[in-house]
C-alpha cells in the first residue's frame, strides 16, 4: 500500500482521536511531511523506537504506541504464567503526551491480561530500570525520547535483569510489533477498568525510598564528603524533567545539604522553555546555571537531561568563570575517583573491571591500566555494558567497578542496568569535595589527569539526514568508505582498520583479525599517531555520527589535531 492509500485509511477514519484528527487537517497541502509520516512504519530497534509526534505511521502516537505494546504482549502470551504474571514495570517524562502514551501501554497489556506497575507521576530511566530489578517484574517500558527536542517522544522495553531487552527477545518482540498490521483495531482497557480488574498497580514514593536507599550506595568516602563536602555549593539544574524528583533528595542524602535547582529549569515544562535542546552536552543549557553559579560562588554545576539517564557538568576556574566538561573527561575523573579512593580504602578486587563502549576515549584505559583494572570496550548502547555485568555476575570473571559512554552517560553500582545520572550527580559531587580537600578544583583534577596520562581530546561530528531520503544518503555514505578503505586521515596513516560490521581488523599489512563483538553497523580507523576515527549512525535518530579521539603533546596540539581530523571527515563526506 503506497503512503497516500495509508493517509487517506487514517483520514477516513471517523474514530481517529481528535488532536491527531486536527493535525491531519493541517497538513493537508504538505505532502512532504504526510509522506514521511505514512510513508514507512516507524522502526523498533534493540533500543525501542524515537520519533517525532503526530499522526501516521512513522510517528509517534497512540496508535503506534499500542501496536509497540501489542507486539510485547503477544511476546510475553507465549511466557509460562509465572514470568506473565510477573507483568511490567512502567515510566515516563515530562514531555507531551508521556503520560498518555504510559497508560495507553498499561490498558494494551490490561487486555491480556498482564498486570502492569505504573509510577503515579514522571520518573526517571534508571528508576525504571531500578523497578523491574526491585519489583521483580518481566519487563519494563519507559516512554522518552531523553534529550531530543520537544517534537519527539520514545518507547524503550527492558528485560528482566533491568537492562534493555535482550536482543533474542527484542527480536521476537520485533517481530510480533510488525506483525500488528491494523494499528486502529488493538484494544486498550481504561484505567478505571485496569484498577478495578486489579491490574494495575500505581507505584512512586515507595519505589522512590528503595532507590534513594540503594543510591548512598554509591557514595565512597563518607567521612570525606561530610568534613568537605557539607557546605560546598552546588548548582543543579534537572532541565525541565525527571531528575526533579529525586535528584535533590539523593543529595540531600549523601551530605550535601548546599545545592540550589535552578529554578526555571526545576519545573516540568514539556516545552523546554529555557532550552530548545534539553542535552546536557549542549552549552546552551547551563546559561542559567552559570548565572546562578556566579551569584553563588558554587564549586560544581550538574545538569542532567529530560529523563535523567546523561549528566553534564560545568567546573569553575580560578577566574571565576565555568568551563563545561566533556562525557569522557567527566568518565575520566570518575573512574580515576572511583578506583584511587577504593585502592586507598584497601577494598579494590584484583580482578576489577570497567567498561566503555568503542567510541569512549581511549583516556580511560590508560587510568585502569595505572590501577591495574581491565578495560573492557564493547559496541555502543548501554544494554551491552549491562550484558557485561550479568556474564561477571554469572561467572565471577570480574568485579566491574565503573561503565560509561561517551554521550554523558555512566553508572558506577549495578543496581541500575542503564546509564544513571542520579549515580552520577552522588559520585561527582563526592568527587569535587576529594578535590577541595586538597585545596583544588574539578579543572585542577582534570589536569592532573593530563599530565599523567596524555593530553586526550575528542570529538563527536553529527552529519543529520532527515526525511525520506536521509536513510538512503546514510547507506550511501557507509558504503563509500567501506568502498574507498581510506589508508590516511589528514596525513596520519591508517594502520588498523576494524569493520563492526563484518567482524574483522584489517592491519597495515593487510593480515585480518576476528571482532569478537557482535556485528554493527561501525568503521573505525587507527592512525599512526595514536588518533582513532570511528563512524556510526545513530540507531534512534536520522544521522551519522564521526567521533575522534587523539593525543597531543599539550591540548593546543591536540586541539588542533581535532580541528584538522574534522576538516578531513567535512571533505570527505560531501
Amino acid at each position: 500500500m503506497s503512503w497516500e492509500d495509508t493517509y487517506k485509511e487514517w483520514k477516513s477514519n471517523a474514530d481517529l482521536d481528535l488532536s491527531l484528527k486536527q493535525e491531519l487537517n493541517e497538513m493537508a497541502d504538505d505532502s512532504k511531511t504526510l509522506e514521511e509520516a505514512f510513508y514507512a512504519p516507524m522502526e523498533f530497534g534493540t533500543a525501542g523506537m524515537r520519533g517525532v509526534m503526530g499522526p501516521g505511521i512513522n510517528r509517534m502516537n497512540v496508535y503506534t504506541v499500542r501496536q509497540a505494546t501489542e507486539g510485547l504482549a503477544n511476546f510475553m502470551d507465549t511466557l509460562d504464567q509465572t514470568d506473565r504474571q510477573r507483568g511490567v514495570a512502567i515510566s515516563f517524562d515530562s514531555r507531551y503526551h508521556s503520560q498518555e502514551f504510559a497508560l495507553e501501554a498499561a490498558g494494551v497489556l490490561g487486555e491480556h491480561g498482564i498486570p502492569s506497575f505504573v509510577f503515579d507521576s514522571m520518573r526517571p530511566t534508571p528508576e525504571l530500570s531500578f523497578a523491574v530489578r526491585d519489583l521483580q517484574t518481566y519487563a519494563g517500558i519507559m516512554i522518552t525520547a531523553s534529550h531530543n527536542p520537544k517534537q519527539y517522544n520514545g518507547y524503550k522495553i527492558y528485560g528482566p535483569d533491568g537492562g534493555q531487552m535482550p536482543p533474542m527477545e527484542s527480536d521476537k518482540i520485533t517481530d510480533y510489533i510488525r506483525e500488528v498490521k491494523d494499528l486502529f483495531a488493538v484494544k486498550s482497557m481504561t484505567q478505571a477498568k485496569l484498577r478495578a480488574k486489579g491490574l494495575m498497580t500505581l507505584i512512586g514514593e515507595d519505589v522512590d525510598l528503595e532507590y534513594l536507599k540503594q543510591i548512598k550506595t554509591v557514595s565512597i568516602n563518607q567521612e570525606l564528603i561530610d568534613e568537605f563536602g557539607g557546605d560546598m555549593k552546588l548548582i543543579y539544574s534537572p532541565l525541565h524533567g525527571t531528575g526533579k524528583v529525586v535528584g535533590g533528595r539523593a543529595l540531600q542524602n549523601a551530605g550535601f545539604k548546599d545545592y540550589t535547582m535552578v529554578p526555571q529549569q526545576a519545573i516540568a515544562d514539556p516545552e523546554f522553555v529555557t532550552t530548545p535542546f534539553p542535552n546536557p552536552e549542549f552549552p546552551q543549557t547551563f546559561d542559567l546555571a552559570i548565572e546562578l553559579g556566579k551569584k553563588q560562588g558554587a564549586d560544581l554545576l550538574i545538569a542532567t537531561d529530560p529523563d535523567a539517564d546523561r549528566l553534564g557538568a560545568a567546573v569553575r576556574l580560578p577566574s571565576g568563570d565555568y568551563k563545561l566538561l566533556t562525557g569522557n573527561q567527566i568518565a575520566a575523573l570518575m573512574l580515576e575517583y572511583v578506583l584511587t579512593a577504593h585502592e586507598q580504602a584497601g577494598d579494590l578486587p584484583e580482578n576489577a573491571v570497567a567498561v566503555k563502549s568503542i567510541v569512549s576515549s581511549e583516556l580511560a584505559t590508560r587510568i585502569a591500566e595505572a590501577h591495574h583494572a581491565k578495560m573492557i570496550n564493547v559496541l555502543t548502547g548501554f544494554k551491552f555494558i549491562a550484558d557485561q555485568i550479568k556474564s561477571y555476575e554469572e561467572t565471577n570473571a570480574h568485579t566491574f567497578m565503573f561503565g560509561f559512554e561517551e554521550s554523558y552517560g555512566y553508572l558506577v553500582q549495578p543496581f541500575v542496568r542503564d546509564k544513571d545520572a542520579i549515580q552520577g550527580i552522588v559520585l561527582l559531587a563526592e568527587i569535587a569535595a576529594y578535590y577541595r580537600s586538597k585545596g583544588q578544583t574539578l579543572y585542577d583534577g582534570l589536569q592532573n589527569l593530563f599530565a599523567t596520562y596524555g593530553y586526550h581530546e575528542e570529538k563527536t561530528i553529527s552529519k543529520d539526514f532527515p526525511g525520506v531520503e536521509g536513510k538512503d544518503k546514510m547507506a550511501a555514505i557507509m558504503r563509500k568508505f567501506r568502498a574507498e578503505r581510506p589508508t590516511s586521515f589528514a596525513g596520519y596513516q591508517v594502520v588498523e582498520t576494524e569493520d563492526f560490521k563484518e567482524q574483522t581488523k584489517t592491519f597495515a599489512d593487510g593480515h585480518d583479525e576476528k571482532i569478537d563483538l557482535p556485528a554493527a553497523d561501525v568503521l573505525k580507523y587507527v592512525l599512526d599517531d595514536g588518533t582513532w576515527i570511528a563512524i556510526r549512525p545513530s540507531g534512534t535518530e536520522p544521522k551519522i555520527k564521526f567521533y575522534v579521539g587523539t593525543v597531543g603533546e599539550d591540548i593546543k596540539d591536540a586541539l588542533k589535531k581535532i580541528d584538522q581530523f574534522e576538516a578531513e571527515i567535512d571533505k570527505m563526506t560531501k
